[in-house]
C-alpha cells in the first residue's frame, strides 16, 4: 500500500520561526491523507507544538490547542474550509501544559473537550498567570546590572515574547477518562492511549488505526530536546516502546516535524543515556547541578546526535527529575522550586552559545 508523503497545504508563509530561527519545514497546516491533517509549528522550541485534526463523515477530532489566542486563531482559521465540511465534534488535549491547552478558550461550547483526568487536574495548576508572572519577572531581572541575572532575565522575557499571555482566559477540558479508551467521530474509530505520568503526568497519545498514524503529544520531542516534568523516566521508555509495537507509519510529535518510527528510537535513545549518565553522577554523589552541567559539557554527549537538538539546556531540569526519581521523590515540586530550576536552565544555556535557539542566549531580547 502506497503511503501518502505530508505535504504542507497551507503554509503561513512565515520565514523565520517564533525565535528567528530558519525553519526546517513549513509552518502550516499539512495534509498527511486519509483524512488526517496536522498543524506544525517549526522548529517546536518552547511554544512552538503541533496540533492535529482528524476528519470523520461529518464530523471532525482537533488535537490540541496553541499556547495563546493569536496562534490558536491562525490555526483554526487554517482548518475552518475542512470543520465547514466536517464540523468539529471533539477536542482532545494530550496533557496540561499551555501549549497545548490555553487556546481552548475559541473551541465552541458545543464541542465536547477530553483528557485524562490526571491531566485535567493538572490543569489547574497551570493557568496564564503563572507565565505572566514568569515573563514580568524576566523583565525585571534583565535590568539588572550583574550578569547572572540579566542573563535569567533574557532568557525568561525571549522565551515569551512571542506570545500573548494576557489575551488567555483558562479554559481546561471538561470530559475526563482514564486508562485506554476507543472514541468513535465521523465512522472513525479513534484510540486514546493514557500514557502518563511521563513528560507530565497525565500525558495521553491519540492513535488512528485506519491511517496508521499516531498523534503522540510531547511523548515526542524530535529534533528538540524533551523535557520531563513528572516522570519517571521508566513510563515515559514504556512509552515509546509502545509506540514502536503499534502498526503505525505517520507520527505526528508534540514538538519538531512529522517522523517515524526512527525518531521514535532517537528518543528512546536520549532517554536511556540520560538516565544512565544521571545515574553516573548520582552515585559520584555529584548534585543535579553540577551532573547536568558535567554530562553536557563531556566529550561523550557531544559526539551524539541528540547534543545538536535544540535547547540541550532542558538537560538541568531532566537530570533534576531523576535525581527526585532515584531519592524516590514524587508529586509536584512548588512554584518557587521549578522557577529556581528554571533560573539554572537558563544559565546552563549559557555555556552552549552554539546551541538553538540562539536567541535565547544572546543577542536582541526584542521580537
Amino acid at each position: 500500500m502506497t503511503t501518502t508523503k505530508p505535504r504542507c497545504i497551507a503554509p503561513t508563509g512565515a520565514k523565520r520561526t517564533r525565535f528567528r530561527e530558519n525553519p526546517t519545514y513549513a509552518e502550516g497546516l499539512w495534509d498527511l491523507g486519509k483524512g488526517l491533517y496536522a498543524w506544525m509549528v517549526p522548529n517546536g522550541s518552547w511554544g512552538e507544538s503541533n496540533s492535529g485534526l482528524v476528519m470523520g463523515d461529518k464530523q471532525s477530532l482537533l488535537i490540541d490547542t496553541l499556547w495563546d489566542i493569536q496562534h490558536t486563531r491562525t490555526m483554526l482559521d487554517a482548518m475552518e474550509p475542512l470543520m465547514r465540511e466536517a464540523p468539529l465534534h471533539t477536542l482532545v488535549n494530550t496533557h496540561a501544559d499551555g501549549d497545548h491547552f490555553w487556546g481552548n478558550q475559541l473551541i465552541g461550547e458545543h464541542v465536547e473537550t477530553l483528557t485524562s483526568a490526571a491531566a485535567c487536574a493538572e490543569m489547574e495548576l497551570h493557568k496564564p498567570g503563572s507565565m505572566l508572572a514568569f515573563a514580568n519577572l524576566g523583565k525585571v531581572l534583565k535590568q539588572i546590572p550583574i550578569g547572572p541575572a540579566r542573563r535569567v532575565g533574557h532568557w525568561f522575557d525571549s522565551m515569551c515574547l512571542p506570545y500573548s499571555f494576557d489575551e488567555v482566559t483558562h479554559s481546561p477540558a471538561t470530559e475526563t477518562f482514564s486508562g485506554t479508551i476507543w472514541r468513535e467521530v465521523g465512522g472513525r474509530r479513534l484510540q486514546l492511549i493514557e500514557v502518563g505520568p511521563a513528560h507530565t503526568t497525565g500525558d495521553l497519545m491519540v492513535y488512528v488505526p485506519d491511517a496508521k498514524t499516531l498523534f503522540a503529544g510531547d511523548i515526542l520531542f524530535i529534533d528538540s530536546t524533551p523535557v520531563m516534568w513528572a516522570g519517571p523516566v521508566e513510563n515515559w521508555l514504556k512509552a515509546l516502546d509502545l509506540i514502536l509495537d503499534l502498526d503505525v507509519d505517520t507520527i505526528v510529535p508534540g514538538h519538531g516535524p512529522i517522523t517515524g518510527k526512527d525518531g521514535v528510537r532517537a528518543v528512546k535513545t536520549y532517554w536511556e543515556y540520560v538516565r544512565g549518565a544521571a545515574w553516573i553522577c548520582f552515585e559520584k554523589k555529584l548534585t543535579s547541578k553540577s551532573a547536568a552541567y558535567h554530562i553536557v559539557a563531556s566529550e561523550e554527549f557531544r559526539a551524539l546526535p541528540f547534543a545538536q537538538w535544540d535547547s540541550p539546556e532542558r538537560m538541568m531540569t531532566n537530570v533534576h527529575l531523576l535525581y527526585r526519581q532515584f531519592r524516590g521523590k514524587t508529586g509536584h515540586m512548588s512554584v518557587p522550586s521549578k522557577v529556581n530550576l528554571m533560573r539554572k536552565q537558563a544559565l546552563l544555556a549559557y555555556t552552549l552559545p552554539d546551541a538553538r535557539p540562539a536567541l535565547m542566549r544572546r543577542g536582541d531580547a526584542s521580537l
